[in-house]
C-alpha cells in the first residue's frame, strides 16, 4: 500500500453526539421509571457511536493490484486509486491537482460536471481532482476529499500522473 488514509469525523462530533444522546436519554429517564429509565442510555450511546463510525468509513488508498508490479518505479501499471468501494487504475489518470478550501465551493457547485465521480466529506477542508484520460469511461474526473492532499498528489505524481 503506497498511500492510505481514513476520513474520520472531527473529535468534537464525538463529544457533541455523546452529549446529545445523554441529554435525550435523560429526558426519557425523568419521565419513566424502571427499565425505561436506563434503556435509552443503553440504546442511544451505541447508536451515536455506530453512526459516527459509519460516517468515518471512507478510505482513500493507492495500492498495487498486481503483486509482481514495481510499486517503487514511476510506472502506473498495476496501481489503483481506491476511494471507498470505487477503484481507478492509475494508468487512465492523466492529471491531478489540489483543490484548496477556498475553491471547494466552486468545484462542488457551478463548475461541477454532472458525470464526475465525487466523494465529498463536509468536515474535510481540501480535495484532490484526478482528471481521467479513458475514452471508454464517460467520467471526466474524480473529486476526492482528503486531509493530506499534498501526500496523495506526491504518490500519484511519483507513479506517472501529472501533478499541478
Amino acid at each position: 500500500m503506497l498511500y492510505a488514509e481514513r476520513l474520520w469525523v472531527p473529535l468534537w462530533w464525538w463529544v457533541a453526539g455523546a452529549a446529545l444522546a445523554v441529554l435525550l436519554a435523560a429526558e426519557v429517564h425523568m419521565g419513566a421509571p424502571g427499565v425505561r429509565a436506563w434503556l435509552p442510555y443503553v440504546l442511544l450511546l451505541p447508536l451515536v457511536a455506530w453512526a459516527l463510525v459509519a460516517f468515518s468509513r471512507l478510505r482513500v488508498q493507492v495500492v498495487a493490484t498486481d503483486p509482481s508490479s514495481d510499486s517503487t518505479g514511476s510506472s502506473s501499471a498495476g496501481l489503483e486509486l481506491r476511494v471507498g468501494k470505487a477503484h481507478l487504475p492509475l494508468d487512465v489518470a492523466s492529471k491531478a491537482a489540489v483543490v484548496p478550501a477556498t475553491a471547494k465551493s466552486a468545484a462542488l457547485g457551478r463548475q461541477l460536471d454532472p458525470l464526475a465521480f465525487v466523494q465529498h466529506r463536509t468536515w474535510v477542508k481540501q480535495m484532490v481532482i484526478v482528471v481521467l484520460d479513458d475514452p471508454d469511461d464517460p467520467t471526466p474526473y474524480w473529486l476526492i476529499s482528503t486531509k493530506r492532499p499534498e501526500d496523495l498528489l506526491a504518490v500519484l505524481s511519483a507513479h506517472g500522473v501529472e501533478a499541478r
